[in-house]
């Protein structure tokens, strides 16, 4: 009689002790993830979409080995929301971000808004942030506050502080001020008063940052932070948010002939990324996904120091004055470069043209970790990984585009995507290189374009044709259904007013709160022992 309880008993040791095998098999089998998130980078900047391209073999053998996806879209048009979409899965009239935050903002993403770290931290994984935050800086909207582990970086974008070696823009802007009030010299849309600041964490490690090296220290801070999350033996996810290629910074060496500053800009870029990837792959191919893409269409107003458009030119408002890339629902606004790496799970030289979003990150990261969404909110992105695996080609049916600077109400839903006509009920309002501002126009009937025939969206159907009056319905209901939806949910709201003692500044004594080493240079972080200087 005594045999048979024995084995029952080994039976449920070995149980147990297979279990304690399986448990942390099972957390290793947690996918790490690596997500780029490119600034004001065209669809033509990436030479894998445009022939003309020739400075980024990285990114090209990045969709040689992965897939591209070339009918992808940003959320909104312009910083704050589209990195808002980004982190939460939804569109700016649901998570409140509908423009971008200033230096003085007290607010920042709604603090009700759960962030895709947030979910995943709570999944096991280790967080990290590094680069443009540009979702609020002050108090607890930093972002070690919305689910990073660490963070490394800027908390807007770079042309929104003085530097001691300004960046190129247009016009060009002054070096911070060094002696007091009357060296300073107010040149427009400059940024004159205040240095920007690299922080690490909640810490201002250098203010005014150096642009210069800004790319290097992003590298090594991405490599380390994955080397500690491998050290610890858990799974990563890592938001890497480019400071290029908003306008160009200054680049190591000289431009190379034929390609100009922002050629060599993104040429810098291109070596990040390829330095991020092999850094991924040191740590066993297939463990981790790496998703590039881009939060908005170039900067058409800097003129040749903004990214290419590729075929998406938005040939109708070009024709009538005004900007069709970024801030504008124009193609060339919100249609990015996407690639997807994944090496045995995402098929490798593989394009895909499913309609796609940088709203279906979210969805999918938290599917693959295992995760559940956030409860009592709707999201606007999807689970698309049936799409990343080459088993499906489906995307959205409809996509949403709000305006996020242009004419029309701000954050309001002034163009969608139905198939493959695009819609427009307002246009104009952006300024282009040659200084021309659209005129503001609202359309009812709506402007309707066939991409499939017009990808330059140069024509629009002829409101009295066969097709448009076809379409239309299907239209009107899927605009009206979104409308519907987005009212009947748990809406945010952000906190937009301003607050000069919201600026991050290390020392207020100094000018431009320039923080000051033993020998009056700026500290580097990777040479000098950290400064205490806290924002918060």
């Amino acid at each position: 009689m005594g045999t048979p309880t024995l084995s029952l008993w080994a039976v449920l040791v070995l149980t147990v002790v297979l279990v304690g095998l399986w448990a942390p098999c099972a957390v290793s089998r947690q996918p790490n993830f690596i997500v780029i998130l490119a600034d004001d980078v065209g669809w033509g900047d990436l030479g894998a979409n445009w022939a003309e391209t020739k400075e980024t073999p990285h990114l090209d053998q990045l969709a040689a080995e992965g897939t591209r996806f070339v009918d992808f879209h940003s959320a909104a048009s312009t910083c704050s929301p589209s990195r808002a979409s980004l982190l939460t899965g939804r569109l700016g009239v649901r998570n409140g971000v509908t423009h971008n935050f200033a230096i003085t903002s007290l607010g920042g993403l709604p603090l009700n808004e759960t962030t895709l770290a947030e979910v995943l931290q709570e999944a096991g994984y280790s967080t990290g942030a590094i680069g443009k935050w540009h979702l609020g800086h002050h108090g607890r909207h930093h972002p070690n506050s919305r689910g990073f582990d660490y963070y490394f970086g800027i908390p807007y974008s770079h042309d929104m502080g003085c530097t001691d070696t300004p960046g190129y823009n247009l016009p060009p802007c002054p070096p911070c001020p060094r002696h007091g009030t009357a060296a300073r010299v107010a040149r427009k849309d400059c940024y004159t008063e205040v240095a920007l600041p690299l922080f690490e964490n909640v810490t201002i490690v250098q203010q005014p940052v150096e642009l210069g090296s800004l790319a290097r220290r992003y590298a090594e801070e991405a490599a380390r932070f994955i080397q500690r999350a491998s050290d610890r033996g858990r799974p990563f996810f890592l938001y890497l948010a480019l400071a290029h290629m908003h306008v160009p910074l200054t680049p190591p060496l000289p431009p190379a002939p034929g390609r100009g500053i922002y050629g060599a800009s993104l040429s810098e870029m291109d070596a990040l990324v390829g330095r991020i990837k092999e850094v991924a792959d040191s740590l066993g191919k297939g463990s981790t996904l790496l998703w590039f893409t881009g939060d908005n269409g170039p900067w058409a107003q800097k003129c040749e120091l903004a990214g290419r458009l590729g075929p998406f030119v938005g040939a109708w408002q070009r024709q009538r004055g005004g900007s069709s890339a970024k801030q504008t629902t124009w193609e060339g606004g919100h249609r990015v470069p996407a690639l997807v790496y994944w090496p045995g799970r995402v098929p490798a030289r593989r394009t895909s043209h499913a309609l796609l979003s940088v709203l279906d990150i979210f969805p999918t990261l938290v599917a693959l970790a295992g995760a559940a969404l956030p409860p009592n909110r709707r999201f606007d992105g999807l689970d698309v990984s049936p799409v990343l695996f080459g088993q499906s080609d489906v995307g959205h049916k409809v996509l949403l585009h709000p305006n996020s600077g242009a004419a029309g109400k701000v954050g309001g839903i002034e163009a969608l995507r139905l198939a493959q006509y695009k819609v427009f009920y307002t246009t104009g309002g952006a300024m282009a290189c040659d200084g021309s501002t659209g005129l503001a126009e609202r359309h009812q009937p709506p402007l309707v374009f066939n991409l499939d025939r017009d990808i330059q969206e140069q024509q629009p159907l002829d409101v009295t044709s066969r097709e448009y009056q076809a379409v239309l319905p299907a239209i009107s209901r899927a605009y009206t259904q979104a409308l519907q939806d987005i009212a009947a949910d748990n809406v945010s709201v952000a906190d937009y007013s301003q607050d000069p003692a919201a600026i991050p500044c290390c020392n207020v004594q100094h000018v431009g709160c320039r923080c000051r080493g033993a020998h009056g240079a700026t500290r580097d972080p990777h040479v000098e022992k950290r400064p205490p200087w806290l924002c918060l």
